[in-house]
């Protein structure tokens, strides 16, 4: 079994990327399932029924998000409907959307995916480290292979993660920083971990907006608006190759992938 996550989707150039790019590495690298974060999909922040619709066209089975969840409001309107559009699961019980789901491949193998938010220099929530155990216990008895998106910004907090669900789950990928690192590993129990997948999106850039506007903020801290960048598109995540009878990875690599025009 093989999953290909991708970083967070930036704009319309991360779209891009994944329609130009994602079938050939589908068939170069023989994956069997796809998961993407789509939280910035939309302009760079949130995303849209329609994107939604778009990326599952292209080729990714599954959409994970983040603390942009929430950015576009029509949203609002189909996230309880999207059983392949996942919110993170420690939000509040009351809000729209689920944290997890159990799917399929093409090949008919059961896949459970979970979404996590970090707290460490995030907005207050409920603890991912409680929460990511009620959503394993739904799905253990169902599936031996889950994948998890963590989406926070302090490596600390994801590293920690990994180690508190080594052997537990199959991969745990991190998002949200949108810069990919290079620690992919199987961790000693068999859990695949990396603290990013990185940003499929511009990468003249810093995060997927125009360097000088960014600059602009950071120099005279004036409000500037911040717009999409476009140079350099790469699709950027990780592969993982798991085991179908016990649901630990075999190995995970990482992935870039650049648009050439």
């Amino acid at each position: 079994m093989r999953t290909l996550f991708l970083g967070d989707v930036v704009g319309e150039p991360g779209r891009t990327a994944i329609r130009e790019l994602l079938g050939r590495v589908v068939k170069e690298e023989s994956i069997n399932f796809v998961v993407a974060n789509g939280e910035n999909a939309a302009g760079g922040s949130g995303i849209t029924p329609a994107i939604v619709r778009e990326l599952y066209g292209y080729g990714v089975d599954v959409i994970t998000s983040g603390d942009h969840i929430w950015k576009r409001k029509e949203i609002l309107e189909v996230i309880d409907n999207e059983s392949r559009l996942l919110r993170p699961a420690n939000y509040p019980e009351s809000a729209l959307g689920s944290g997890s789901g159990l799917y399929q491949t093409k090949e008919g193998i059961a896949i459970g995916v979970i979404n996590l938010i970090g707290r460490v220099f995030m907005q207050p929530m409920d603890c991912p480290f409680r929460r990511v155990m009620v959503e394993i216990d739904k799905l253990k008895g169902k599936t031996k292979i889950i994948v998890i998106d963590i989406h926070a910004e302090a490596t600390s907090e994801k590293i920690a993660m990994a180690w508190y669900l080594d052997g537990i789950v199959s991969a745990i990928f991190g998002t949200h920083t949108h810069v990919q690192t290079a620690d992919e590993r199987v961790m000693p129990k068999g859990t695949a971990y990396i603290t990013d997948v990185g940003m499929t999106g511009p990468h003249d850039s810093v995060i997927g907006r125009k360097p000088e506007q960014i600059l602009s903020r950071f120099i005279t801290q004036m409000p500037t608006r911040f717009e999409m960048a476009e140079g350099n598109i790469q699709l950027q995540g990780a592969i993982v190759d798991i085991d179908d009878k016990t649901g630990l990875a075999n190995s995970i690599k990482r992935v870039q992938k650049k648009l050439q025009r």
